[in-house]
């Protein structure tokens, strides 16, 4: 069975893949505004929609379109602003 993770009151919901990189997540925003922790090197990918995104070492929001891709750091917090439906994938490194 494929694991379902759920945050935010079920706002953001991802499936859990093991592939032959690593560890990877596809999942789904609806709108609000979130803020995430990481553990690990992330490179995420908007496979849909659109992320408004301030990382780390920025003061300012980035927005990321379908197809674009961003990285963040592990152990550090990162925040979305999400306005309409998307999707993502995320590859841990």
């Amino acid at each position: 069975m494929i694991p379902v993770n759920e945050y935010f009151g079920g706002k953001v919901k991802s499936l859990t893949l093991s592939g032959a990189t690593g560890k990877e997540t596809l999942g789904v925003m609806q709108p609000g505004e979130y803020e995430f922790s990481t553990t690990s090197r992330e490179i995420i990918t908007v496979v849909s929609g659109a992320m408004l995104v301030k990382l780390p070492e920025s003061t300012q929001f980035e927005i990321f379109y379908k197809g674009d891709i961003f990285e963040v750091e592990a152990n550090v917090k990162f925040h979305l602003r999400i306005h309409t439906d998307a999707a993502y994938h995320c590859l841990y490194i």
